[in-house]
């Protein structure tokens, strides 16, 4: 299933997502991953309105997860790591960014005026689907996700050159594009490719088949140290090709399946 979050008459809803003539279409309403009890009564009740599906180019999208925790991971593609003249972790390299730094698709990354350089960072992200502490990598690491959405691991490259702790590097307001969609159809042992585009051209290609760590390694480090709730999320590396934006870039990630996550970047006033 694909679902995504939106903006209906002034209400945060969840929708069912399904391709009609090749375009995504926001069918019905849905579950989400940090489902409660008043959210299950409000979408079973006899008194909630009738929806009429909309294409998902016309809908209000907002990040489609609320989480408890951006758990994000450092240098988990080869190509990533020459490019920067990092050497090869020995084991994952885990860090937060704030969830004031999450910005819906269609959003506008800010530049920060004190930043000398920002970079955009094309990234798979693991939706979390129940609370796990714990879990073995040889374990089925699948049935605790809901699924998959993509990320803008948004980074300023000067401040995380000068500190040695990245939370102001990657945690300014909007630096955590993420969306649009929520998929649980990804096959991540064929192969996902995700690219990055900047203003239409390619800037990143790569492949989960490239991951220094793969999902079940990179779950059990990390629930080996924190409980992961049901809507947090694991941005889990970007490969090859980040480079700097400047106010009226466009930067879009896609990977097939989750479509495309597109924002605008301005200058912060």
């Amino acid at each position: 299933m694909r679902y995504c979050r939106f903006v209906l008459n002034g209400r945060t809803r969840y929708g069912r997502v399904e391709d009609r003539d090749g375009q995504p279409w926001i069918v019905a309403p849905a579950p989400a991953p940090e489902e409660d009890l008043a959210f299950r009564l409000e979408h079973n009740s006899a008194a909630t309105p009738s929806f009429e599906p909309l294409p998902l180019s016309e809908a209000e999208l907002l990040a489609p997860v609320t989480p408890s925790k951006i758990v994000c991971v450092g240098r988990n593609y080869h190509d990533h790591i020459k490019e920067l003249g990092n050497d090869v972790p020995t084991q994952p390299m885990l860090f937060f960014k704030p969830l004031s730094s999450l910005l819906s698709p269609g959003g506008t990354v800010l530049l920060p005026s004190i930043c000398e350089r920002v970079d955009f960072e094309g990234e798979l992200v693991l939706v979390i689907g129940k609370r796990v502490r714990n879990l073995r990598a040889d374990g089925d690491w699948r049935t605790v996700l809901r699924g998959f959405t993509l990320a803008n691991d948004i980074s300023s490259r000067d401040f995380q050159k000068k500190e040695a702790q990245w939370a102001r590097a990657k945690g300014f307001d909007t630096f955590c594009p993420m969306g649009p969609v929520v998929s649980d159809e990804l096959n991540l042992e064929a192969g996902v490719t995700l690219e990055t585009r900047l203003n239409g051209e390619l800037r990143q290609q790569g492949t989960t088949k490239d991951f220094i760590f793969d999902v079940p390694v990179l779950l059990e480090a990390i629930t080996r140290a924190m409980t992961l709730e049901p809507g947090d999320v694991v941005l889990t590396g970007t490969p090859s090709g980040v480079g700097p934006l400047k106010p009226g870039d466009r930067v879009e990630v896609s990977i097939e399946g989750l479509g495309t996550l597109s924002n605008a970047v301005a200058a912060e006033n």
